[in-house]
C-alpha cells in the first residue's frame, strides 16, 4: 500500500467528528471517486499506528456494522457509545442520521 495513500485515509479519518461514523467505502468514494477502494481503506485504517487519536473506531461497514479493531470489536463499540453513538449487537442504531459523508470531508491542501 502507498504511504501517501494511508496518510490521506488518515486523514479523513481525522475529520469525523465525535458521535458520527463513516464508513470504508465513503472515505475510498472521497479519494478515489469509487467505493472500490473500500478494501484498501480498511487496510489503511487498521495499519493506523494512533488508535483512538485517530479515531479509527468511527469508521464502520457500509451496513452498519461496527467491523474490526485493532484494540478489540468491544473496544471499538464502548468508545463509540461513550461517544453517544448507539449500538444494539453490533450495529449502528440510527447508521443514515450519523454517517458522516463524503460531502463532509474538507480537502486538505498540506495534510501535515
Amino acid at each position: 500500500m502507498d504511504e501517501n495513500f494511508q496518510e490521506e485515509v488518515l486523514n479523513r479519518v481525522k475529520q469525523i467528528p465525535r458521535g458520527k461514523v463513516t464508513t470504508y467505502g465513503e472515505i475510498a468514494r472521497e479519494i478515489t471517486g469509487s467505493v472500490r477502494a473500500a478494501r484498501a481503506v480498511a487496510q489503511a485504517v487498521a495499519k493506523n499506528p494512533y488508535p483512538i487519536v485517530i479515531p479509527c473506531h468511527r469508521v464502520v461497514r457500509s451496513n452498519g456494522d461496527v467491523g474490526g479493531y485493532s484494540l478489540g470489536v468491544d473496544k471499538k463499540i464502548g468508545l463509540l457509545k461513550e461517544e453517544g453513538v448507539e449500538i444494539k449487537g453490533t450495529k449502528v442504531v440510527n447508521f443514515e442520521e450519523i454517517l458522516f459523508k463524503k460531502s463532509q470531508f474538507q480537502i486538505l491542501q498540506n495534510p501535515k
